[in-house]
Formats: structure tokens, C-alpha cells, sequence
């Protein structure tokens, strides 16, 4: 199992047009194959600076591999991503299981 895991700031004001825009995109990533527990996260914290986040969950690496190279994938990143955040993290974690 992966959780797959980016934080973000966009480059618009919050409530605003584009805002929504880019996180309707943004969701329907979940449409995608192998895509589970799919989530559009907004931060309440005031210890990180990160406005956005994304959260998935894939079964197994190939699942998340193939997810990586989708077209629809490839496409949200070039048409929305690249032009609209401004800052991001991601992470991508497996269960860590103590011996």
C-alpha cells in the first residue's frame, strides 16, 4: 500500500474562481485507475505554511507507477499543475511495520 501525499499553495486567492477550477481538476483524479481513499484537503494549522493538500492511496507500487504515467495524470499536471502552484511537497508513504 501507498499514500500518496502533496501539500501546495496555488498561486489564487482563496474563494476565488481559478481556486475552484483547479481543485474540480484536481478531483477528478479520482476517476482514475487504482486510485482509493481519494481526498482534497485544506490545511487548519498554523504550524505549516501549506494552504492544499492531495491524498490518495494505491494498492501496490505498479498501481502507483501506473497512475504516474496516465494520460489523464500527465495532462493535469502540465495544464493545471505546472501554471497554477506556486510551492509543493509530496510524500509518499508505505506502513512502516516494526520488527
Amino acid at each position: 500500500m501507498i499514500r500518496h501525499t502533496v501539500v501546495f499553495n496555488l498561486k489564487y486567492d482563496s474563494g476565488s474562481l481559478e481556486e475552484r477550477q483547479f481543485l474540480d481538476a484536481a478531483s477528478e483524479l479520482s476517476q482514475l485507475p487504482g486510485v482509493l481513499d481519494f481526498e482534497v484537503l485544506r490545511q487548519v494549522s498554523q504550524k505549516s505554511d501549506f494552504e492544499y493538500g492531495l491524498a490518495m492511496t494505491f494498492e501496490s507500487q505498479k498501481m502507483y507507477d501506473a497512475y504516474n504515467v496516465h494520460p489523464n495524470h500527465v495532462r493535469f499536471v502540465k495544464t493545471h499543475w505546472a501554471s497554477s502552484v506556486v510551492k509543493f511537497l509530496e510524500m509518499d508513504f508505505q506502513p512502516y511495520h516494526i520488527p
